[in-house]
């Protein structure tokens, strides 16, 4: 039976959703190193399917519980995991219904920073030597000793010419933008602003760790084509909003969690280690907005 709750993640246990993560993460594990990005992939969609039939809640389907939003990427860095590289994660977010934004499948303009910087410092509307001018001011530093990290494609060549001209640092990197984003909010990565283009959904489950956290969030929707356009639509995006700019609220508003678990080393989380006698190691993550709770758990599963 359905039970009451005036907030709804409250009858989401948190070592629920990290079982989730947990789950999508140690089958992802399996195929490290191995070069086949589509099988990481699907291992890891399937284990997280298998953990989130036996959650208790209702995530779209009616009768099964608190009726809540949901983001996540099973595995946010298939290149990275086909590779043996950094920063490759399981993640998802939850929030009342309603409170996530339901981003389609695009891509999405992300200007990020971490907590500590006067409300509205960014603006995706500005140029990005602008934020960074304005960032280094709001710190007290020239904007030559601002770090930004960005995806390392083609697409950003211009943007990193940029950056460079003005004379920031800038971190590239392979794949893993929600790892990215949040990166902006721990001083030991030396990462000051994310900028760039990465995928939609992942924009949403970044916001949302930074609801737990603090800090800011732009992120502006990106068509190639009308197909494209038609997914925003079909979500009950109207055209006349595809140019606009979300702030963090408006992408994950009011109480959320955000739950993720690390398939290999980075600077975020540690992967998932095999041991000797069938023993599997994970390094999680679970934090919640109301509270701003952040707890790190280490788990240990016996594989046989």
């Amino acid at each position: 039976m359905n039970l009451p709750a005036d907030n709804p993640l409250d009858r989401i246990l948190v070592l629920e959703m990290v079982r989730v993560t947990e789950a999508a993460a140690v089958a992802a594990s399996k195929l490290v190193g191995r070069g086949d990005e589509k099988a990481a992939d699907a291992a890891a969609v399937e284990a997280m399917r298998k953990a989130f039939d036996e959650l208790y809640m209702d995530g779209g389907a009616p009768g099964k519980g608190p009726k809540i939003d949901i983001a996540l990427d099973p595995l946010e860095g298939t290149t990275i995991t086909a590779k043996a590289g950094a920063n490759a994660l399981a993640v998802l977010a939850a929030a009342k219904q309603g409170d996530l934004l339901n981003a389609p499948d695009t891509y999405m303009d992300k200007l990020a920073v971490g907590p500590g910087y006067p409300e509205g410092v960014i603006d995706l509307a500005k140029s990005p030597s602008d934020n960074v001018r304005a960032v280094a001011e709001a710190k007290g530093v020239e904007p030559s000793e601002i770090i930004v990290c960005v995806l390392d494609r083609p697409r950003h060549s211009d943007l990193i010419a940029e950056l460079r001209d003005l004379g920031c640092g800038v971190v590239l990197i392979d794949d893993g933008d929600v790892a990215a984003v949040i990166a902006v909010t721990d001083e030991d990565t030396t990462i000051d602003m994310y900028m760039g283009q990465g995928g939609a959904p992942e924009g949403v489950l970044a916001a949302a760790a930074l609801r737990c956290v603090g800090g800011q969030f732009n992120g502006r929707l990106v068509f190639r084509n009308e197909e494209e356009k038609g997914r925003a639509r079909k979500l009950g995006i109207p055209d006349d909003q595809f140019d606009r700019i979300y702030k963090l609220e408006e992408l994950a508003r009011g109480d959320c969690i955000f739950a993720a678990t690390g398939v290999t080393d980075g600077s975020l989380l540690a992967g998932v280690k095999r041991r000797r006698g069938g023993l599997m190691t994970t390094e999680s993550v679970v934090m919640r907005a109301s509270s701003g709770t952040v707890r790190w758990i280490k788990g240990e599963h016996k594989t046989r």
